[in-house]
């Protein structure tokens, strides 16, 4: 999997003084013979000092309500497993982070040993989900994950869903624990899915690297308390362990390429705007995983490999919406009408007074999570236009910094240049314009008022915005 040096990836032992690793970065370059820019792979050795390493194991749960998804975990249990000894062995810490499963480790001298970190200054907005950092301000994120990624059989995936039931799980979340492949050892690993603990054991310990290894890529991976964007954003040297992740895509889905690709160009993604990857056998030796139904002849693409269809156009529509008048003409369907969505978060302490949306007279309704919006009297503004208010209650939202799926249905007239404003939020600490990115469905759309999963699963990066 993927063309790596040879001369550091299969001879790695238990009595090496420093992990070895070939780091790997994309870069977007300007070739001089080609109009467009490329994109190219770059290679970094380095060598990390163990007992300044953790590994931390993300949500590799003991059910998954995909079965595509288990079985592909199930394929990588043995090497994580591996990973986990051998960087024991050699004095890293290991940190395991099954999210949603505290309640099970309640009692486990690991769970204890995390609880018990000292107090001292955290990062901002640790124990939150990280939606976005600004090296994705300009990038465009490779798929479309906004119905959950689940690329099961339909008949598969009922009866997947009935055996969980009867196991008497929740068939839409049934993790209660770690998958009991993975060992922990209570007298020296942690147990937590807290940002601010794992952030805490990571200082106590003067850890000064990170390998990330766990699922989903595209979703967990990235986005949780301890997850990448977190670590790299608050100075933590960390790296993607590559064939021991898989993303959640279903190929029905946009750029609609197989599950495989779909997860060549997650990893790639995170290649070129969050951190760098590795492969475990700079570990453990021997090979990297490769899914066993990955018949691809080329695999560990790059987007600029991927078939033409990777130029296709979503279903959803990436915009940009300013903030003044730019009549610029927006798509139009048959009814006239267009919708429109954001990721949407607020600090906690605004949630706690009331809070306005701003819209000028395109926008005829708006809901937040599927949840309409009490539409409020029409007032003008200070250059005498006339704004429409609608009221966002906290019961509505996700609360805690959390992400929230904003949608907007707008009145769209082409021959008349239909202004499409980017609208305001007014909370007790001020005024947030919502202006850059956000996605467009031509027409009103089945469902398009929610998607099946909050928003900070399922929507991009590049339409993430935060309100004070």
């Amino acid at each position: 999997m993927g063309e790596e040096p040879m001369n550091r990836e299969s001879n790695t032992s238990a009595s090496s003084a420093v992990y070895p690793l070939t780091k790997r970065t994309i870069r977007e370059t300007k070739d001089t013979t080609e109009p467009q820019r490329t994109l190219q792979r770059h290679s970094e050795m380095d060598s990390w000092d163990p007992k300044e390493t953790a590994v931390i194991v993300c949500d590799v749960w003991d059910y998954h309500h995909c079965i595509n998804a288990v079985r592909r975990i199930e394929e990588m249990l043995p090497r994580m497993e591996a990973l986990i000894q051998e960087a024991r062995q050699r004095g890293s810490i290991i940190i395991h982070a099954p999210s949603d499963c505290m309640e099970t480790y309640q009692q486990h001298p690991a769970r204890h040993r995390a609880q018990e970190i000292s107090k001292r200054p955290m990062p901002a907005k640790i124990a939150s989900w990280n939606s976005k950092t600004t090296t994705e301000e300009l990038a465009r994120y490779p798929i479309d994950q906004s119905d959950g990624g689940e690329d099961d059989d339909p008949v598969e995936h009922k009866s997947w869903s009935a055996k969980l039931s009867e196991l008497g799980r929740n068939p839409a979340m049934p993790w209660k624990a770690q998958s009991p492949a993975l060992t922990i050892d209570p007298s020296k690993d942690f147990i937590s899915d807290r940002g601010m603990e794992v952030w805490g054991i990571l200082q106590d310990h003067e850890i000064k690297h990170v390998l990330m290894i766990g699922v989903h890529t595209n979703m967990c991976v990235l986005g949780r308390p301890f997850g990448l964007r977190q670590l790299r954003q608050n100075g933590m040297d960390v790296v993607l362990v590559r064939d021991l992740t898989d993303c959640m895509y279903n190929p029905k889905r946009w750029p609609y390429v197989d599950h495989f690709t779909g997860n060549d160009l997650v990893i790639s993604y995170i290649e070129q705007f969050i951190c760098p990857t590795i492969t475990s056998n700079q570990i453990v030796g021997g090979s990297p995983i490769q899914f066993k139904n990955d018949f691809r002849k080329r695999t560990d693409l790059v987007p600029t490999e991927v078939p033409a269809r990777l130029t296709a156009i979503p279903e959803w529509k990436p915009i940009q919406l300013m903030e003044h008048d730019s009549r610029r003409p927006m798509p139009k369907s048959a009814s006239g009408k267009s919708t429109i969505r954001c990721s949407l978060s607020f600090a906690t302490a605004s949630l706690g007074s009331p809070i306005t949306l701003l819209t000028d007279n395109t926008v005829e309704a708006a809901w937040i999570n599927g949840n309409a919006l009490e539409k409020l009297p029409a007032a003008p503004d200070s250059t005498g236009e006339m704004q429409f208010h609608f009221s966002i209650h906290k019961e509505q939202t996700f609360g805690n910094d959390d992400a929230n799926v904003l949608v907007l249905k707008c009145q769209i007239d082409n021959e008349q240049a239909t202004i499409l404003k980017a609208p305001s939020v007014i909370t007790a600490y001020g005024r947030t314009t919502l202006t850059g990115g956000w996605q467009l469905f031509d027409g009103e759309g089945e469902g398009a008022t929610n998607i099946p999963l909050p928003a900070k699963f399922g929507l991009p990066p590049e339409i993430y915005f935060y309100a004070k």
